[in-house]
């Protein structure tokens, strides 16, 4: 496996009890492929309203990006209400602020009864140099624009030098594991069900397949954070970064829910005796040196670290325009749904994507439902959209005349990979830690590009729309569906 697949912080809370895949043919009300964060709380606002649920989930409920994050829910995010604000104006950015307080009020609610280390901490944006101190007073600007009650402050509970800073009270830290298994618990029974290791292969009409399966639905709801199947062209309109996470265990973790604004940032949490420290972001399939290394030593240098614990990653997508994408499969289309693009906040924003959808289910009305449309335009993020596709296409072609690293495998040692020349193209080849070698074809099954292999993790990885391979060619993130094809290595 991926060395992070199964290093998260959170993931060690997963239930050892499975639920059964899906087998045989069913009907639901409703179909959510899906069982994250979105999935899961649209599931339970669904079935409260009545209808009955089915959520298919490729692997484990919560096993995906919802437990591989820093467990924030924050309507304060770095500098996003200022990023907004100069894409959209102000009243996005405020409808923006909207729906993100609601969804942090809503996580409360919803947590009440469950046990899931629930607790309230403020959130900050901060200044980590002085070069930093300008975006913290923009955001600080922005912030007080679309009426969040926040203040400016030196005062942080880090032991370094803040320069500038942005506080709002009252957010939410919670185990983000324990918290979908609560929700899981009321979706799953009384006429709805969650079918666990049942990766959707098709989606026809109203019926959503798997390889052992099928469910027919009135409306159909694709949660899968990077939406599934390969229409409405979402693969063009979105990047794909990845971030990385630790956590130290030290004698005194911050309480803060902070994040710098700077490049490198650094995303600061914490949980019980450990704090986590993220970052390190990059576009998916691009080089990057030694993450996990980078964020010990900053951990180190600033806390007297007694351990390393736990070290795992996450991919987000985030839209050209820089605003989630939450509504209608297609346009026009009144039975799939979809949402994704929530730019690394997706504990709250997957949560208000999660009311909206609950809503469009229904056909009730929503005032948020035309700005957060999948099929909105933005002219003037239209330059962006150019520019990431260009850089597409420019990859596509780019690494097919690379040359391969080598003729033969003999002497790749474990733990690393290199390319090697498969007849017209090029295959990736692997060796273990037991010294046995796997290769894969490097074209992506989903549009062609050819994958690059990122040593952090250990996987192969597509730098034109993000999709990710374990070394034996499965999936491990979308929008793929369809493994590497094996090549015998040489």
């Amino acid at each position: 496996m991926t060395t992070t697949a199964d290093q998260s912080l959170w993931l060690a809370a997963l239930s050892p009890k499975t639920r059964p895949p899906l087998t045989g043919e069913h009907a639901f009300d409703v179909a959510v492929v899906g069982g994250g964060i979105t999935g899961i709380t649209t599931a339970l606002l669904l079935k409260r309203r009545g209808l009955s649920v089915a959520v298919l989930e490729a692997g484990r409920v919560a096993s995906g990006v919802s437990g591989n994050n820093t467990a924030k829910v924050t309507a304060l995010q770095s500098t996003v209400y200022s990023q907004i604000r100069s894409k959209h104006g102000l009243p996005a950015a405020t409808d923006y602020a909207t729906a993100s307080l609601a969804a942090v009020a809503q996580v409360a609610e919803l947590a009440k009864d469950i046990d899931c280390d629930l607790r309230r901490s403020p959130a900050v944006t901060y200044a980590y140099t002085e070069s930093e101190r300008r975006d913290v007073d923009h955001e600080l600007i922005a912030a007080r624009q679309v009426g969040l009650p926040v203040r400016s402050t030196t005062d942080v509970d880090l032991p370094f030098e803040v320069y500038a800073a942005v506080r709002l009270d009252d957010q939410l830290k919670l185990h983000p594991v324990k918290y979908l298994q609560g929700l899981a618990e009321e979706v799953d029974g009384d006429g709805s069900r969650i079918f666990e290791h049942s990766r959707v292969l098709d989606v026809s009409g109203n019926r959503v397949s798997t390889a052992e399966g099928a469910v027919t639905a009135d409306k159909i709801v694709i949660a899968t954070h990077y939406p599934t199947l390969d229409r409405g062209l979402y693969f063009a309109r979105m990047e794909l970064t990845r971030a990385y996470c630790v956590a130290a265990r030290v004698s005194s973790p911050p309480e803060a829910l902070a994040i710098s604004t700077g490049s490198p940032s650094w995303s600061i949490s914490a949980h019980e005796d450990k704090v986590i420290i993220a970052g390190q972001s990059h576009s998916t399939g691009k080089p990057v040196v030694e993450p996990f290394r980078r964020l010990e030593d900053f951990a180190r240098e600033h806390w007297q670290v007694q351990e390393i614990t736990h070290r795992w990653s996450a991919q987000d997508p985030t839209a050209y325009d820089h605003l989630p994408m939450i509504g209608s499969y297609l346009p026009g289309n009144t039975t799939m749904f979809t949402a994704t693009g929530y730019m690394k906040w997706g504990l709250t924003s997957g949560t208000f994507a999660a009311s909206l959808l609950a809503d469009l289910v229904t056909d009730k009305p929503n005032e948020l439902a035309e700005r957060f449309s999948p099929h909105r335009l933005s002219l003037k993020s239209l330059p962006t959209l150019v520019k990431k596709n260009a850089e597409v296409a420019a990859e596509m072609i780019g690494d097919r005349v690379t040359p391969a690293d080598a003729t033969s495998s003999e002497d790749l040692p474990p733990g690393h990979a290199h390319v090697v020349r498969d007849g017209l193209g090029k295959m990736g080849v692997y060796r273990d830690d037991d010294g046995k070698l796997h290769g894969v074809s490097m074209r992506c099954t989903h549009l062609g590009c050819l994958v690059r292999f990122n040593a952090a993790e250990r996987s192969w990885d597509c730098p034109c729309h993000g999709s990710r391979f374990d070394v034996d060619g499965s999936v491990l993130e979308g929008p793929a569906t369809r493994p590497l094809p094996k090549r015998d290595p040489r």
